[in-house]
């Protein structure tokens, strides 16, 4: 009888922290519309919608919106296990009892930690499948974008202007990534069709994969890493759209194109004319997927997207430069201005002691006893620190967390370059 009452008691604090929240806020500050079309060709595109999440804080109840694009290949096994365990993965990440604004800063690092995870879990089980992934989570006008492979994420604020908020790792196009591979043990070059003759795009062999980042390809070797480039940004009051389609619509339109042929639509109309027009323009060549989402204030009607392009406002200057791999961090807040896009993170680096650690304003996100990718216990002792084997590690000792388990240092080492598969041994023995 006691533990029952006790039950009651918890439930109804939650759901008095809920109508307080909601007394304290009437009317949500932002509206989210969204929309998506896909052409399918091989069927191996998968896409995540989940709009108004909640999760109950100390200091109210937090609304969030997930939306995940997962492009795969050699198969669609890689695809659906990333599309039913990321975003769980994430979260599982995050401590608990983080108020509003900690854990948006905390998505980051959890994002990283979510995708190196649900690499991990899906190459145990041993199937050679991969998958691009965009995946993008929205709180307020905070939106955070995380990407591997060559899906592409854009936003046309209302102020105007187009801001990239995915990256491209397709080895074509993307140097630093072939420089990585390449110092990791890997090669990079084209087809060779015997006589010296090379054709198609630069490819990372083994595995022949024209992707340096991804998750699942087992085959391929553990250079080719699920570590995300994350970009996190906050919009103005007045919102803005956002296209995320995976290589089919870019392969075929700009993002000027893809922006302007759908300029007044609803985000419905909007995914499905500009899958329309890319399939025109190229034919259905591969999967073709778009997601349109509009983020508009409350006060401002459904029906008035953005209808005609718009001089950009305010463009700040140095904050939306090109980062390498090792400048990124967060934003210096007196920089930023209230009437256009804000960037207030961006990070590309494949390493692991780079993207866990503890220089950014959450410190003390993850627990000491707790594998910072896993999210397993670690026996006092266990803890292998990421800082381990790091050259000129500063201040930082290897003492210092957080802490990976030894599983997940592993997969740490091998990401690094610093040992070799073992599956890739056992494959050429």
């Amino acid at each position: 009888m006691s533990a029952q009452s006790e039950h009651q008691s918890v439930s109804l604090s939650v759901l008095l922290k809920r109508e307080l929240a909601n007394e304290k806020n009437e009317k949500p500050e932002v509206v989210i519309l969204h929309g998506q079309a896909s052409e399918n060709k091989k069927g191996e595109d998968f896409t995540l919608l989940k709009t108004e999440c909640q999760r109950v804080l100390g200091d109210g109840v937090s609304t969030y919106s997930v939306f995940g694009l997962f492009d795969g290949h050699n198969g669609s096994a890689a695809a659906i296990y990333a599309k039913e365990n990321l975003l769980n993965n994430v979260l599982s990440a995050i401590p608990s009892d983080l108020n509003r604004d900690e854990w948006v800063a905390a998505l980051p690092r959890a994002l990283v930690a979510g995708f190196v995870k649900t690499d991990k879990d899906f190459q145990e089980k041993a199937q050679t499948s991969g998958t691009t992934v965009t995946f993008m989570i929205t709180e307020g006008w905070v939106v955070t974008v995380a990407s591997v492979g060559d899906s592409r994420c854009i936003l046309e604020p209302s102020e105007g202007g187009i801001y990239y908020l995915s990256a491209d790792h397709r080895l074509e196009s993307n140097e630093e990534e072939r420089v990585r591979i390449t110092s990791s043990g890997g090669e990079v070059g084209r087809l060779n069709t015997g006589g010296g003759t090379e054709v198609g795009p630069l490819r990372c062999w083994p595995g022949g994969l024209c992707l340096s980042r991804s998750i699942g390809d087992m085959d391929v070797g553990e250079f080719i890493v699920p570590v995300p480039h994350v970009k996190q940004v906050k919009l103005s009051t007045a919102g803005g759209r956002i296209i995320l389609s995976s290589d089919g619509v870019w392969d075929a339109l700009s993002a000027e194109m893809a922006l302007d042929c759908c300029r007044g639509m609803s985000p419905e109309a909007a995914a499905t004319h500009i899958v329309k027009e890319s399939v025109q323009a190229k034919g259905l060549r591969d999967d073709t997927t778009c997601i349109v989402i509009d983020i508009l204030p409350q006060e401002k009607p459904p029906t008035s997207v953005l209808t005609q392009k718009k001089p950009v406002k305010g463009m700040l200057k140095s904050i939306f430069r090109k980062k390498s791999s090792e400048s990124s961090s967060f934003i210096d807040k007196e920089y930023l201005e209230s009437d256009v896009v804000q960037e207030l993170y961006e990070e590309g680096s494949a390493m692991l002691s780079e993207r866990l650690e503890t220089k950014y304003p959450l410190c003390n996100m993850f627990k000491p006893f707790t594998c910072a990718v896993c999210q397993v216990e670690i026996k006092p002792g266990e803890g292998i620190s990421i800082h381990e084997g790091v050259p000129n590690p500063g201040r930082l000792r290897p003492s210092y967390g957080p802490f990976l388990c030894p599983s997940c240092q592993e997969k740490k080492e091998a990401m690094e370059g610093k040992r070799t598969s073992d599956r890739l041994s056992s494959g050429s023995d």
